[in-house]
């Protein structure tokens, strides 16, 4: 399935690199969830926070 990315998410994600890989390595069912998260985003700050959590995450791992 083809997921489409909205344009906001989409922006802040390659702007960073370290979360793309991340965002990449998702399952199907986790991009969804990440994807819904985008649907409460109300500015380019909020949606920049949700791009660098996935950022952190893999940095966890």
């Amino acid at each position: 399935m083809k997921l489409e990315l909205p344009l906001g998410f989409g922006m802040a994600l390659a702007q960073n690199e370290a979360a793309m890989k991340k965002f990449e390595s998702l399952t199907e069912s986790e991009k969804l969830a990440v994807l819904q998260k985008t649907h409460s985003v109300r500015s380019k700050q909020e949606m920049q926070q949700l791009v660098s959590s996935l950022d952190a995450q893999s940095a966890v791992e």
